[in-house]
């Protein structure tokens, strides 16, 4: 949406459309940050319940470095 132009509207549009949780105010927010920000290609989960769980669980349990992700969490399976 940056590479054609898109301002804050059409990027709040879009994060709605998604199902973002938030309320119009974070969203406004989250939509000026992504017009300012470089942002490259990388892992981004926003999932709700169990989702979020399932989504994140393949971040953690990531066995290759991956350039840009930086793990903050170290998981020890139960043996």
């Amino acid at each position: 949406m940056k590479k054609v132009n898109a301002n804050v509207e059409d990027i709040v549009a879009f994060l709605e459309g998604i199902k973002i949780p938030a309320d119009e105010i974070a969203l406004r927010q989250l939509a000026e940050q992504i017009l300012i920000t470089e942002i490259t290609i990388g892992y981004l989960t926003i999932s709700n319940a169990l989702q979020w769980r399932l989504q994140y669980n393949r971040i953690v349990n990531l066995t290759e470095q991956i350039e840009g992700i930086h793990k903050i969490v170290n998981y020890n399976k139960p043996q």
